[in-house]
């Protein structure tokens, strides 16, 4: 099983040097894969793209772009341009996003998010696949006049989805190549997140989905303090109706309940209760949250696991 880490530099004098230079860190460590998280700052893909080419046989992946306020142009071009650069190393993660910050953001309503979805990722596989598209849905149209390919990114780029919900997962399953479900515990995943997603892709004739688990998690030996430093961060989780849901099924009430937070027994118990419950890869995220000796900790437990 991939095991891999989400890179955070966004309190560094330079973003991008510090990305890379903790690549290379969570490579050594032998970690597998690095993942980039997308809001309103860095470039998620462009970001990749560097990475993957400062840092030879890293895996490099965005999780995730919000489908709202994007083109599936555009994302075609950002997505085919990092694997192009990265010679096939780059896997794209779409996500429906939040009302909050769609609205605030953006200025555009939040509605219809899974049908949005459906109709971005029928018009993304065509792009990234052929290099043409001749889309017209009800809420998108994508078309190419001219060639939208790039020389060099082969044949297509791995599409994931930020999904857990039912509709999500549906269409996931139908229309993706796996999914990045965040804050969903074993229990989650194993009862009601796997089960669906792989039940709508071989309906759809489509090949067994990839369930990249995204944790946050740190290995410490003061567990409590630090679950309680998670509790303040995540707490925005829990206002959003998707992430409120599937912690309540993971057996929980506050995200950082589902955080994995512990010494390297625990933790790697607890990555092994992720493998067990359908999960394909692991992605730790958060491993900042107690400290450069605690994340330099977490990431050579972790490549040890990837080995």
């Amino acid at each position: 099983m991939t095991v891999g880490v989400a890179l955070n530099a966004a309190d560094a004098d330079n973003q991008i040097d510090a990305t890379v230079s903790l690549a290379r860190e969570a490579s050594a460590a032998g970690l597998r894969s690095a993942w980039f998280g997308q809001t309103f700052g860095a470039d998620s893909p462009q970001l990749a793209a560097i990475v993957g080419r400062e840092v030879p046989g890293l895996q490099v992946g965005t999780s995730a772009i919000p489908v709202f306020g994007r083109h599936p142009l555009l994302v075609s071009s950002q997505a085919q341009t990092a694997q192009a650069a990265t010679h096939g190393r780059y896997h794209l993660g779409l996500a429906l996003g939040t009302k909050l910050l769609t609205e605030a953001g953006f200025g555009i309503p939040f509605e219809r998010p899974v049908a949005r979805l459906r109709e971005f990722l029928t018009a993304l596989r065509q792009l990234t696949e052929t290099g043409t598209a001749d889309f017209h849905g009800e809420l998108l149209t994508a078309a190419t006049p001219v060639s939208a390919r790039v020389p060099g990114a082969g044949s297509g780029v791995p599409l994931l989805v930020a999904a857990m919900g039912p509709q999500a997962l549906k269409a996931s399953g139908e229309l993706a190549d796996g999914i990045l479900p965040y804050l969903a515990g074993p229990r989650a995943l194993a009862e009601h997140i796997v089960p669906a997603v792989t039940a709508a892709a071989e309906a759809a004739g489509r090949p067994a989905p990839r369930v990249v688990a995204l944790v946050h998690g740190v290995v410490t030996d003061d567990a409590d303090s630090v679950r309680e430093t998670a509790a303040e961060q995540l707490a925005f989780y829990e206002r959003i109706p998707s992430y409120a849901r599937v912690i309540g099924l993971s057996g929980a009430t506050r995200a950082a309940d589902v955080a994995v937070i512990g010494d390297e027994k625990a933790v790697a118990a607890e990555v092994r209760r992720y493998r067990d419950a359908g999960a394909t890869e692991v992605v730790f995220s958060g491993t900042e949250i107690a400290g450069e000796a605690a994340r330099r900790r977490t990431w050579a437990l972790l490549g040890e696991l990837a080995g």
